[in-house]
């Protein structure tokens, strides 16, 4: 297992490969090409940055069948999905603010993400599984009341875009096999979401190739795979908000009111 990591140090952006605290820098291309170099750097040297630079987050509704009996909702034929806009993109580490345009709850959604590692168009899902570069973790934070606010049109895209609101990180962990994974959320010391992966009604290879058929996936990009029962507000002026996967890490974050 190798837990790839981008960062910036002195003012320059870089990546490597992060081993308890330390940082083995690599140059290249993380996606092609990635070659280590004698450069060390402790984790508390630098700033931690998105794992990755997608061109687009690609986020799932209703793909647990949990949250789905809950809801009272039917299993979807297809993947039901939205976008995350880049704006929103934010590292561990970093704080997630309320938008001063919206005034009501923000919700925490814990998920796992697919990062994947080279242009996938039209795949098989027989044949997907060397796309896909590795897994992170997500908060997909969401303006929830915005959804149905306008009774003609679904705002999903608006109330899970606003900038801080599409959380990854802090590492894309590769060598794993998502199906044995659980996601963990944890708000102010609570634990409010603590699920299997093995749930999902479209798991990670068959959702990436289905995908895949609809629009070009490049390097880098990711797919938000939903998520299951534990949703909730973020409600005091200060949260303390961790998404955990057991052999990826801990995603970690303030959001201030």
């Amino acid at each position: 297992m190798t837990h790839w990591i981008r960062f910036e140090h002195e003012g320059q952006a870089g990546f490597g490969v992060l081993e308890g605290d330390a940082i083995t820098a690599y140059e290249g291309a993380m996606f092609a090409a990635a070659r280590a170099t004698s450069r060390s750097l402790a984790l508390s040297e630098v700033r931690v940055l998105p794992p990755s630079a997608p061109s687009k987050m690609i986020a799932l509704w209703n793909n647990f069948h949990a949250l789905a009996e809950k809801l009272g909702m039917p299993t979807p034929a297809e993947p039901l999905y939205f976008l995350k806009a880049g704006n929103s993109f934010l590292a561990s580490g970093e704080t997630i603010r309320r938008p001063r345009s919206y005034a009501g709850k923000v919700v925490y959604e814990g998920e796992l993400g697919i990062v994947i590692g080279k242009e996938c168009k039209e795949v098989a899902e027989a044949d997907i599984e060397p796309y896909i570069f590795g897994y992170t973790c997500i908060n997909d934070v969401t303006a929830a009341e915005l959804i149905n606010k306008d009774s003609t049109f679904a705002q999903w895209v608006r109330s899970k875009s606003f900038d801080t609101f599409g959380v990854f990180g802090p590492v894309i962990a590769t060598g794993l096999d998502p199906m044995g994974l659980w996601v963990r959320t944890v708000l102010n010391g609570q634990e409010r979401q603590n699920y299997p992966v093995s749930d999902m009604i479209f798991p990670p290879l068959r959702l990436t190739s289905l995908i895949s058929h609809d629009m070009t996936l490049y390097p880098g990009d990711v797919i938000a795979c939903g998520t299951s029962v534990g949703v909730g507000s973020m409600k005091e002026p200060s949260n303390t908000i961790e998404v955990s996967i057991e052999g990826i890490g801990a995603l970690s974050n303030v959001f201030e009111q």
